[in-house]
């Protein structure tokens, strides 16, 4: 887990989007309340269908308008109203879902479609590190998919956004060493430091693909960053932008702005990145050093905002009618407030309605020079994941599914797949908010090795596996069948403890011992892939709707994925 570390009149002509109505948005990530950083959330009442607690919580989708001159403040849309949903099973659930709508490991928006990806923080018990995945209608709110990925998907990014010119999504991620390939991990123009331990640790940030259908990241090298970078977004020509965070000592100018000793625009810092090669753009500057000796220096191809904004998740996004502008909500005064000592501190203001000093805003950001105009504070200090105009993102009206669906996938009602099939998938049409079992009966010689539901694994009892509460359309069952190798004579305690549980992106090894080898054979005895573990756990991508069998250790399992 990567450590975490108004000016109407002088806008009347800064571009045309600005003097017209503008709706903003966006999926809340925090408001921060008087008593510290949390999402609020109330409780409806316990649905005895359902076996559950029902919830109506903040975390969704909201809105708010730009007309020129003042900002609305964020609405949730669609809305949830208790007397509503209260006693009907579906939009209770419904409603209840929104608690997985938290992307503090970055979200997407993509021509009607979102998805949002969680991970505990460094304090969690969990063994492994693990993502949320959940994907989204954005005008219903409905919660199309939800699945449990590994930490070693490298899923945290600052943002996703989509490229109007090859209809790919492309993100700043942060990858660790293992994740990166040897020419750049081996190379000292990168790592000049050749005692750090790239294996494991902490790499920085790339540019990087990312399939939402599979959700595999492909990082884009060389390049490869430590700064602080706080937004991603791509404009209608293509062109990727993203701000850094920016201190918080120098004092604001009468504009509200910072500049350094020279009186130049400070605070977060605006760059270009080539997506082609990944390297961020740069231009040659010539400078002088203490000596008088002249030198070339490259500095970013843009600038600074002229606004501090403290390391926490932003967004920002482009109007598709204007590529120039970015819009960005991030930080007032860096986020800082006024402790009950009076010092300026990072801490939670509870003075916050009446000092102005730990809120957010709404600015506008210059891509030619970086510099950007503070359009507006935001009523009830809302931040985002992820952030789009509404009807008039770069995405809207492509062609492209970022979901990507097979042509076969039934499309109404809700579904589980059951995969365990000799070839193609089973759809079981399912109820939301209702349980199902299944009896496994394995072939003669094999036995059941795992059952994971939506990527998390499931309970096997006599044969038996209940489900979790339906509460997405479309849902995963699969089945792993281990070859019974066991005999009478055979110590149990020599045997491996190596797990194996199939996922929708391939397959997904745990309890392995460093060194182990992996073998994975088509059902007509190909060995397709090979490779020694480096450590307990890896993930593996393979094709799905194949049958595949997996030799680790002394295991040998059958899955269909």
């Amino acid at each position: 887990m990567k450590r975490e570390l108004f000016f109407a009149a002088a806008l009347a002509g800064c571009f045309q989007l600005s003097a017209q109505n503008l709706t903003l948005k966006g999926i809340g990530h925090n408001n921060r309340y008087d008593d510290g950083e949390q999402m609020k959330s109330e409780y409806v009442g316990w649905n005895s269908d359902m076996g559950k607690a029902i919830f109506i919580v903040d975390n969704g989708i909201y809105d708010m308008t730009w007309n020129g001159t003042t900002l609305t403040t964020p609405a949730k849309d669609p809305a949830v109203v208790k007397g509503e949903i209260k006693g009907n099973n579906e939009k209770e659930l419904w409603a209840n879902n929104f608690n997985m709508m938290y992307g503090n490991s970055g979200a997407c928006y993509v021509n009607g479609k979102l998805v949002t990806v969680f991970s505990r923080d460094e304090s969690s018990t969990v063994d492994e590190e693990l993502f949320r995945v959940c994907k989204w209608d954005a005008k219903t709110g409905d919660l199309l998919s939800s699945e449990i990925r590994p930490k070693s998907d490298c899923l945290e990014s600052v943002g996703m956004a989509y490229n109007p010119k090859d209809g790919k999504i492309y993100g700043l991620f942060y990858l660790t060493g293992n994740q990166l390939p040897e020419e750049i991990t081996s190379d000292p123009e990168y790592f000049a430091d050749q005692d750090d331990d790239l294996t494991d640790g902490d790499a920085g940030y790339a540019i990087c693909t990312i399939d939402l259908a599979t959700m595999k990241v492909t990082p884009i090298t060389r390049g490869l960053y430590y700064y602080n970078f706080i937004t991603f977004a791509i404009n209608s020509e293509g062109r990727a932008f993203a701000l850094t965070s920016g201190g918080s000592s120098a004092v604001p100018g009468e504009d509200g702005k910072v500049r350094d000793i020279d009186n130049k625009l400070t605070g977060a810092q605006l760059y270009e990145f080539d997506l082609t090669t990944g390297l961020m753009k740069t231009k040659a500057v010539q400078k002088t050093d203490d000596e008088g000796e002249t030198y070339t220096d490259y500095e970013p191809l843009v600038g600074a905002t002229g606004y501090c904004s403290q390391y926490k998740r932003q967004a920002a996004c482009f109007a598709k009618s204007n590529p120039n502008k970015m819009y960005w909500v991030g930080y007032y005064n860096s986020g800082k407030g006024i402790n009950e000592w009076g010092s300026w501190s990072s801490l939670s203001d509870k003075e916050w309605r009446t000092n102005g000093k730990y809120d957010t805003s709404l600015y506008e950001v210059d891509i030619t020079t970086g510099e950007a105009t503070r359009l507006s504070n935001i009523d009830n200090r809302w931040i985002f994941s992820a952030l789009w105009v509404d009807g008039d993102d770069c995405s809207d009206e492509s062609s492209v599914d970022p979901f990507n669906p097979s042509d076969d996938k039934p499309t109404e009602g809700n579904f589980i797949a059951l995969q365990t099939a000799e070839s193609g998938s089973i759809w079981q049409h399912v109820e939301l908010g209702q349980q199902y079992s299944y009896y496994l009966e394995p072939s003669k010689g094999w036995k059941i090795h795992s059952v994971t539901f939506n990527g998390s694994e499931l309970d096997v009892e006599d044969n038996v596996v209940v489900t979790p509460s339906i509460s997405v359309q479309y849902n995963r069952l699969i089945v792993t069948f281990e070859k019974d190798q066991t005999t009478a004579v055979e110590n149990a305690s020599t045997r491996s403890m190596v797990k194996i549980l199939g996922s929708t992106n391939g397959i997904h090894i745990a309890n392995a011992n460093t060194g182990d080898q992996v073998k994975v054979y088509s059902v007509d005895g190909r060995l397709i892939h090979s490779q020694k573990l480096s450590g307990p756990q890896a993930d593996i991508s393979l094709k799905s709707n194949t049958l595949y069998i997996i030799k680790v250790a002394d295991k040998v399992v059958k899955v269909k994925l």
